[in-house]
């Protein structure tokens, strides 16, 4: 058990750190979770534990830093809080011999959007009417609070590429990621926790070693700028495309 929760606190400073400058790190954790002997429902409850610590973190760290964008980042909470009530319902009444099929659909969806890479092939900011882009922004946090209250892994790639559209820089995305994620995950996790899917020990393992490398990556984040994130999130992209393809394949 000892062996267990060190390698869990190790996984979880990689996973933090990958999370808060890019995302994809649910798709490390979770399968560990899994492989630690976790049923698929409890690991998607249990990996929550670790999204909250983390996140906890990296606001802190960017409160100390004054960088936060409270105004957008509300905006975007309600239609998430919706999307994610619906989506933890959904997950916590998934039998477990369904839940690796749907995940390794989920994971050739994310592949798809990857490869599509939308956030650079789209520029819409800069023609939309104010109106439909506000309606366009609702709708697309309510999928990815849906998205997010299923299932967690992937959900960064999917919230950068939507801030990035709607004309947000990297740093500021990612600081309204993390407010989303933190809040909306309070909520399902509490549906996780109220389902008894959660394994508080390795979550809370895997949380503490998230929340070092949360709080370490807002700091790299705003070190090093909007060129350097922005690589390193092409960098996780291409890694975790690769791996997604690979998982959904030996699935």
């Amino acid at each position: 058990m000892e062996f267990k929760l060190l390698l869990l606190f190790v996984i979880g400073i990689l996973t933090g750190f990958i999370n808060i400058l890019a995302g994809g790190g649910s798709l490390i954790s979770l399968p560990l979770l899994i492989f630690l002997g976790l049923p698929g429902s409890v690991a998607n409850g249990t990996n929550r534990v670790a999204i909250l610590i983390q996140n906890l973190a990296a606001i802190a760290s960017y409160r100390q830093l004054n960088i936060f964008p409270w105004r957008p980042s509300l905006l975007a909470v309600p239609p998430a809080l919706l999307g994610a009530y619906i989506g933890a319902s959904a997950a916590v009444n998934i039998p477990d011999h369904l839940f690796k099929p749907i995940l390794a659909a989920i994971m050739v969806g994310i592949t798809f959007l990857i490869w599509l890479d939308p956030a650079h092939r789209w520029n819409l900011h800069l023609s939309m009417p104010p109106a439909v882009k506000t309606g366009l922004f609702f709708l697309a946090f309510f999928l990815i609070g849906l998205y997010g209250g299923f299932i967690q892994a992937g959900i960064g790639f999917l919230l950068i590429t939507v801030l990035l559209i709607s004309g947000f820089d990297m740093i500021t995305t990612n600081a309204i990621k993390i407010l989303v994620v933190f809040i909306f995950t309070i909520l399902t996790l509490s549906i996780f926790i109220w389902h008894r899917q959660v394994n508080f020990a390795y979550g809370l393992a895997l949380g503490l070693g998230s929340g070092l490398g949360g709080f370490i990556g807002t700091r790299v984040a705003v070190k090093k700028g909007h060129e350097w994130v922005k690589g390193f999130v092409i960098v996780m992209v291409i890694i975790f495309a690769l791996k997604l393809v690979w998982d959904t394949w030996n699935l």
